[in-house]
């Protein structure tokens, strides 16, 4: 037997042992799995951003486990089971890649995105954003209903009138704004709060946009960057502890110092 096939043999029958023989394994719903499952996801994403196979590779297991796991619920309550998800996935993956399993050519990435959003209209999903999940964080959100209405070629043509559109959008926020002069600074605050949140929400939307056009992931971007602060903080922080010091008490020049350090060093 393949040894692909042997290993996930082995993983279908420890679930079902675990299932019938392990108190806590037991007691487990699709409900109770569903947050575990999500932070499962997560430390995949830490992984892969960290480039560390060793942790990538045990997220995955962590990950196929719970897959398995609800198969087998699914199968317990007769619904589903993991042949039928499995032989699914399978036809889906033909049904939508008929350049590879049929008479379709296409010419590039694009041409291949755009007759799976396509297939799936034709399967009956009324909206090409219906796969969307409502759940998603905001970012990654925004960046997939981009990538799916420009699979239907709701797209701008070049990348330079997404910069423009940034640009547009930015003016369209520094609007809101109220400039109060006084003695000594000036104080800046909204006309109206709602529209200015609306026009920052419409600065993110143009500027993950913008992302897609130079295949810039904006998620990956955004994690990175707080990972790199985080990093430069908590040398920040460590630099004060050895000086006695606490963060509050300093100035902000004094902080600073520590801070070029940490972007030279890290």
């Amino acid at each position: 037997m393949d040894e692909r096939l042997k290993a996930f043999e082995r993983l279908l029958n420890i679930m079902d042992e675990l299932r019938e023989k392990c108190p806590w394994d037991k007691k487990q719903t699709m409900e109770s799995l569903r947050h575990l499952t999500l932070e499962e996801v997560y430390e995949l994403s830490d992984a892969i951003l960290e480039g560390d196979p060793a942790e990538i590779r045990k997220e995955l297991g962590d990950i196929m486990l719970h897959l398995v796991f609800y198969a087998k619920i699914g199968a317990e309550k007769g619904e589903f089971d993991i042949t039928g998800v499995l032989n699914g996935i399978c036809e889906k993956l033909v049904a939508r890649h008929p350049h590879i399993y049929g008479d379709v050519k296409v010419e590039n990435e694009e041409q291949v995105k755009q007759n799976w959003e396509k297939l799936k209209l034709k399967e009956g999903n009324r909206s090409v954003l219906e796969g969307v999940p409502v759940s998603l964080p905001s970012l990654v959100k925004a960046q997939r209903i981009q990538e799916k209405a420009a699979g239907v070629g709701f797209d701008w043509e070049e990348k330079t009138q997404v910069w423009e559109k940034v640009e547009e959008e930015l003016q369209e926020f520094r609007n809101e704004f109220n400039v109060e002069t006084g003695p000594n600074n000036k104080k800046m605050t909204f006309a109206d709060r709602e529209r200015a949140e609306a026009e920052f929400g419409d600065v993110l939307f143009s500027l993950i946009n913008y992302a897609r056009f130079l295949d810039i992931n904006p998620e990956n971007a955004l994690e990175k960057t707080n990972k790199k602060f985080i990093k430069r903080f908590r040398y920040l922080e460590e630099k004060a502890h050895e000086k006695g010091r606490s963060l509050k008490d300093m100035s902000l020049a004094e902080m600073d110092v520590f801070w070029n350090e940490a972007k030279k060093k890290l």
